[in-house]
């Protein structure tokens, strides 16, 4: 079987895949190192779900003066046991120090000027933290000029097709890019559902490239769902914090105000507070979305008045406007399975932060700490990274066949539409079972139609729909696999909580030997895994 002939862009110590906070703050970290770095994105750099349009800002969050115990414990509480308290101590103690180093960028987080308000109280959190406003302009601006006087090498519009292989998708060519050692800090799995907050190319493909490297997934089952706009305008985030002035068709009457008070205090979908009626109600109206209304009073407020001016000012639509909200595949509460240096377990060299690990992050995730975790875990990924480097000879790359199907294309559309169906809010055995199904029909089909071509975009094509019918496979198997309701997981044929599996899986690729205690899920085996 042939093979692509790559066009290689240089020798660098740290390549990091990602142009978000998480890459760039990897990326700037690895070069204060003193290592030569090269920093690749699918799309322009500052893009991916850190700068993604639908969603009003970022919040940061960490813990206030002399409260880093308590955040740790309340992190490890709204996890559920799914959180390890190694990652979840690293990922505190980092961030007071990670907003000063971000300051001294010229990029000061905006802080709140009514903190004291409920709005400001994180989702899942029962106190107040210590709150900033990571504003995307002031953010890019600072770290912009410090890549550039860091010497900090970019590609953007280069798409990761296996270790050191690329797309560039300026040039239509495939194209390699050396290094000593690798930092993935590419997002979730969003790009993989109909509707997202996220940016399309959020395939997991980093996370698939990082399975068949040898690594493992933990907790991807519990992605977050956030309720969306879909009328008058799409694909644009609901403020949670209006449910308390709400009225929305199909929650029940009587106990109405209380579930809807109570689920103001959360963006993202829980199965484990009663306010998940409310969700219920949503995901019940299908397509079309749940029609909401308002009774709103006379003083919004700070929270909530900064997404009005927001939603005037970008989208058209006023602070009392009739709302049509459906359900949003979102951030993902985990990923590749990292230690507290960030190192991947099972692939010696390669390095992640960001959105597509997990291990810091629970069944629930408190509001403000995907922001948190980018910018703590990116500064340890690049750090370690860079020392890393100095030792390692450069990674070999994988090659890429030089195959093609005309199926690809239309495999990713069949594969949203099955991830929509079966793997949001109701999930259930005998849906994923069929999901898994459809991935392997889709599989099949497009292996059975490649055939050998010199055609870059088609290659690229082609191997972007095998990594996300594997990304997606994943976590269809991590869904099955955890047979209870928990945090952002919902199984409907299991509607409760089970004692014994209140503990993460790890999910690692099956070859098809003897699992012993693993649970076999198609090409992969379940486990449960003791977290650092």
């Amino acid at each position: 079987m042939s093979e692509v002939v790559t066009e290689g862009l240089g020798r660098f110590d740290v390549l990091v895949v990602g142009g978000g906070i998480a890459g760039t703050v990897a990326a700037l970290s690895a070069a204060e190192q003193g290592a030569k770095v090269a920093l690749a994105c699918s799309g322009p750099l500052f893009g991916g779900s850190s700068f993604f349009a639908g969603t009003w800002g970022l919040g940061l969050v960490g813990p206030v003066p002399g409260g880093e115990t308590d955040f740790e414990r309340a992190i490890l509480e709204v996890g559920q046991g799914m959180a390890g308290p190694a990652l979840v101590h690293a990922l505190v103690s980092g961030i007071e120090p990670g907003i000063e180093w971000l300051e001294g960028l010229g990029c000061r987080p905006r802080r709140a000027r009514a903190a004291t308000e409920r709005e400001f109280i994180p989702c899942f959190d029962h106190a107040q933290r210590d709150w900033h406003g990571l504003e995307r302009e002031a953010f890019r601006e600072a770290m912009g000029a410090a890549l550039e006087r860091s010497c900090v090498t970019a590609f953007p519009h280069m798409e990761l097709l296996a270790p050191g292989t690329f797309f560039d998708r300026s040039h239509g060519i495939v194209c390699g890019i050396d290094a000593k050692s690798t930092v993935l800090a590419t997002g979730g799995f969003g790009g993989l559902f109909e509707r997202t907050l996220t940016t399309p190319e959020n395939l997991g493909a980093a996370q698939a490239i990082a399975l068949e490297q040898g690594a493992s997934l933990v907790n991807c089952e519990f992605m977050q769902i956030m309720p969306g706009l879909v009328a008058p305008v799409r694909d644009v985030v609901f403020n949670e914090k209006t449910f308390r002035f709400a009225h929305v068709d199909g929650v029940p009457g009587p106990g109405a105000t209380a579930l809807l008070d109570a689920r103001s205090c959360h963006g993202p979908f829980t199965a484990s507070r009663p306010d998940r009626e409310v969700d219920f109600a949503i995901a019940a109206a299908g397509d079309g979305g749940a029609r909401v209304t308002y009774h709103l009073p006379g003083e919004l407020p700070e929270f909530m008045r900064t997404y009005a001016d927001w939603l005037r000012r970008d989208h058209g639509i006023e602070p009392g406007d009739e709302l049509r909200v459906a359900h949003y595949a979102h951030a993902h509460n985990g990923g590749i399975l990292i230690g507290a240096d960030a190192a991947v377990e099972g692939a010696p060299g390669i390095y992640a932060c960001g959105e597509c690990t997990g291990g810091m992050h629970g069944a629930d995730r408190i509001g403000g700490l995907a922001s948190a975790s980018a910018l703590v875990f990116g500064r340890i990924a690049g750090r370690e990274a860079a020392w890393c480097g100095a030792e390692r000879p450069t990674a070999a790359r994988r090659p890429l066949r030089a195959m093609a199907s005309p199926r690809a294309e239309a495999a990713l559309t069949g594969l949203r539409r099955t991830m929509s169906r079966a793997c949001m809010v109701f999930r259930t055995e005998a849906g994923l079972r069929s999901a898994l199904d459809s991935i392997y029909g889709a599989r099949e089909r497009i292996s059975a139609e490649a055939e050998g071509s010199d055609d870059a975009r088609a290659i690229a094509a082609t191997r972007r729909s095998e990594l996300a019918l594997e990304a997606s496979e994943a976590l269809v198997c991590a869904m099955r696999a955890r047979a209870e309701s928990r945090g952002a997981h919902y199984r409907a044929d299991v509607p409760g909580p089970d004692a014994a599996q209140a503990r993460p899986n790890a999910l690692r690729f099956s070859p098809g030997a003897d699992h012993g205690e693993a649970s076999a899920f198609g090409s992969f085996a379940a486990a449960p895994v003791a977290l650092p």
